[in-house]
């Protein structure tokens, strides 16, 4: 009778992984709580600021970059607002839904979107190679249209890769494991994490490295050679505009490059608990719950990055808050005959 009664007890108690901060008057996990709920404010916060940003300053559209960018924002401004499920879960929220359904369908979702995030970041280093390696060919090689479909399967692909998870081979993340069955009962599997490795971390890690070594090498040389013809035959007019554009082009690329540099030292620590925990070697549930929570963060360092690197991106936010403060001024984005956030054509009326 006591034993039935302790499981009970056990099972309507929230499952802290920290094991710290319980508060018996609240009745949840206080630091999970607090941490979970900080990181989504700050995640919806700072790539709703990226989205609307983007929508208001047309300058940014100029690089094709910034439709990769745009897509890095809209996916983790989805994993913000998906790490609403575990907050709400410790706060006692969803105590109708099925534990395990609920638990499934949230690691993926979760999964998905940071493998559009990593998809994205490598398909920039890529776009940034061809842009280098041949700028006269560029623009008959990234089009639009192929841009649109390049981001359509970046999407279907993620989707794709974590689906086997859903139906109980393996399990893709610790994203979940505040719940009890995520963490207790859905174990990991060497061969499909051996599978993620090989289809999307490799994958993604080793066309970053290439594309953005070969970048700065490429820039370095460039920069060389026209400091050689400068001693040589002194400043010409065509070799400054090289030299800027040169500079411009690995300024660009750097800015990229601390983005890309930022999501893999974020994420390192996850992917290395991820495989040891595959493999037998190490099982913590402190580890996983702070390599997972560090991970997710770097959905709002994204923003945070980019706006400190990118001019034009400054600027854009400093329009944005312009008109947040002062609704009746006239921006680009809410000038006659051009389109604009629906937020522009409110205040003007």
């Amino acid at each position: 009778m006591n034993s039935s009664s302790s499981d009970v007890n056990q099972s309507s108690s929230p499952f802290c992984l920290l094991g710290l901060g319980y508060s018996y008057n609240l009745n949840t996990c206080v630091l999970e709580v607090s941490v979970i709920l900080f990181l989504t404010i700050l995640i919806i916060s700072g790539n709703l600021v990226v989205i609307f940003v983007f929508h208001c300053a047309p300058l940014l559209h100029h690089h094709t970059t910034s439709h990769f960018i745009q897509t890095m924002a809209y996916a983790d401004l989805l994993v913000g607002v998906s790490c609403l499920v575990p907050s709400l879960s410790l706060l006692h929220y969803l105590k109708g839904l099925d534990e395990e359904l609920t638990c499934k369908v949230f690691v993926y979702l979760v999964s998905v979107l940071k493998s559009v995030s990593m998809a994205s970041l490598a398909c920039i280093s890529v776009d940034r190679y061809i842009a280098i390696t041949r700028p006269f060919s560029y623009a008959t090689l990234v089009t639009p249209c192929r841009l649109r479909v390049c981001i359509g399967l970046i999407w279907l692909y993620s989707a794709l890769i974590f689906l086997p998870s859903l139906f109980g081979w393996g399990k893709p993340g610790y994203h979940g494991d505040i719940f009890r069955w995520c963490a207790t009962s859905w174990q990991t599997d060497p061969g499909f994490s051996s599978f993620i490795v090989a289809v999307l971390y490799a994958p993604a890690t080793l066309t970053v490295c290439f594309t953005y070594g070969s970048i700065f090498l490429i820039c370095r040389q460039h920069t060389r050679k026209i400091i050689q013809r400068l001693t040589r035959f002194g400043p010409q007019g065509n070799e400054r505009g090289e030299r800027g554009e040169g500079c411009l082009d690995k300024r660009y690329a750097m800015v990229l490059f601390r983005i890309t540099s930022v999501f893999y030292v974020l994420w390192m620590p996850y992917i290395v608990y991820f495989l040891l925990e595959s493999a037998g070697l190490y099982c913590d549930l402190v580890a996983s719950f702070l390599t997972t929570w560090l991970a997710i963060s770097n959905s709002f360092c994204n923003c945070l990055i980019y706006s400190l690197s990118n001019s034009m991106f400054r600027k854009g936010l400093g329009h944005l808050f312009t008109s947040l403060f002062s609704p009746c001024l006239e921006l680009d984005c809410c000038t006659e005959g051009k389109k604009g956030p629906l937020w522009c054509h409110v205040w003007r009326l």
